[in-house]
This record gives structure tokens, sequence and C-alpha cells, in this order.
């Protein structure tokens, strides 16, 4: 059936073998009252996750999206062809979003009404209202709750869940951003992009949410990517004193 009016919200889900997710997320996000357009990039899952979401597409003509990339080329270089194709398509909210439900849909609602009520970018924040993450071992919810701290601390940004990636972007964002100069693929990219948001003067809010870990299919974090995103924190602040960033 097509679905030919255009939203001004677009839900950018990176995926690598999610076929056990992916229908499933599609579902909730399409179910919404609001209406979220979504752009799946796939990055040639061999569990023919493509397949399903170009199954998908006959019953969602111009609301469902996909790009194949030719393998796994980092996350971060994912949402930047994402970012790129959404502000060509005219779309005027921008989300990340995972496959794995451990991001709740309903949660789209809040993240872009919070745009809708002044911020130029919304994070779905674990860590804004205590430490809400359901079903980690202690050991990662610790690592991941100090990590925010340590970026904190490097950098001086004032959000309390610096590596989200449940994060909605007012299309001025993305266009004011310099995208191609972003260089980190892991858990930095996000730091490095709600870095680069404030000091370009963007005002960042967070929502809190219940972040539940994946039930299905297998959780994409490394020990590299972490590493990443330890150690590129130094980096970044420290390519900030010589950089100029774009004000908005």
């Amino acid at each position: 059936m097509a679905e030919d009016v255009k939203s001004d919200s677009v839900v950018i889900i990176p995926t690598y073998n999610e076929k056990e997710n992916i229908r499933n997320i599609i579902e909730a996000v399409f179910e919404l009252p609001t209406r979220f357009d979504v752009l799946i990039i796939d990055d040639n899952s061999p569990d023919g996750t493509a397949a399903i979401v170009k199954e998908m597409q006959k019953e969602h003509t111009g609301r469902l999206h996909l790009l194949e990339r030719s393998g796994k080329l980092g996350l971060g270089t994912a949402y930047i062809m994402g970012f790129k194709w959404s502000i060509a398509a005219g779309y005027d909210f921008i989300i990340e979003m995972d496959a794995d439900f451990s991001h709740p849909p309903r949660k789209l609602l809040e993240l872009r009404q919070a745009c809708l009520d002044g911020a130029d970018v919304a994070i779905g924040s674990r860590y804004i209202s205590g430490v809400n993450v359901v079903n980690w071992p202690m050991g990662r919810v610790l690592m991941s709750y100090y990590a925010s701290a340590y970026v904190r601390m490097i950098t001086g940004l004032k959000i309390k869940d610096t590596t989200a990636g449940f994060v909605c972007y007012r299309r001025k964002v993305l266009e004011t951003i310099d995208l191609d100069s972003i260089k980190f693929k892991g858990y930095a990219f996000q730091i490095e992009m709600k870095f680069t948001a404030r000091k370009c003067g963007f005002k960042i809010v967070e929502v809190p949410i219940i972040f539940v870990n994946r039930e299905k299919g297998t959780s994409k974090m490394s020990s590299g990517i972490f590493g990443e995103a330890v150690f590129g924190v130094i980096q970044l602040k420290v390519s900030s004193w010589f950089k100029k960033y774009p004000k908005a």
C-alpha cells in the first residue's frame, strides 16, 4: 500500500545481522500515532536482514527506505551516510536508533517533542534520572556509567549520557556540522557528535529512558569500540583547542 503523505521525521537504524529484530522494530515505529519514516542502513548482513526490509518496502512505499553498504564499515560512517541522505530528502527531525529494542520506540515521540519545544538535540538518556538500565551485567553498567563521567570530566560536556545512541537532531544541526570532519566510527562517534553540536552553540537536552538489553541477536559492543571512546575523547578535546566551529 502506498503511503504518500510526507513525514517531517525519519528514524535511521543501522543494521548488521538483525533479522530477528528488524521486522518488529520497523512495525513498532510505524504503529506510533505520529508518523515517522524509517531509513535502514544495512552493512551487507549475511543473515538476510536487507531482504526482509525489501519485502516490507512493498507494503510501505515512500515510508521505508534502505541503503545497502558493502560490509561492516563502522557505526559512525553509517550514520553520516544516513544524515546526508535525510538532509537531501528534506526531513526536519533526524533520529538515531538501534534495531534491538534497547531504545523504546514510544520514546521517539518525546525526543521529537523536545525538539519541537526548543531543543536542537534531544538525547534518550539512561542516566539523567539515576541508572535506568535493564538486563545488563553489573560490570557493563559500571563501565558505561563511569565512561560518561570520564567524558564529562575531559570534555566539559554537561550531559549525563554522553555515549547515548538514541538521539534526535534538528535538521539545522546536521547542516551546520561539517559531517565529513567527524572522524570516529564507534561509540566515540556519539561523543564527538554531541561535543561538536555543543561547540557550535546548539541546545542539547536529555529525555529519560529505560534502556533494555537486547533479547535477540548479538551485541556489537567490543573492547576496541570502548577503547576508541576512552582514548578518543582526549584527542577530541585537544584538537578542539585548534579548531574553529561554525556557529548556530
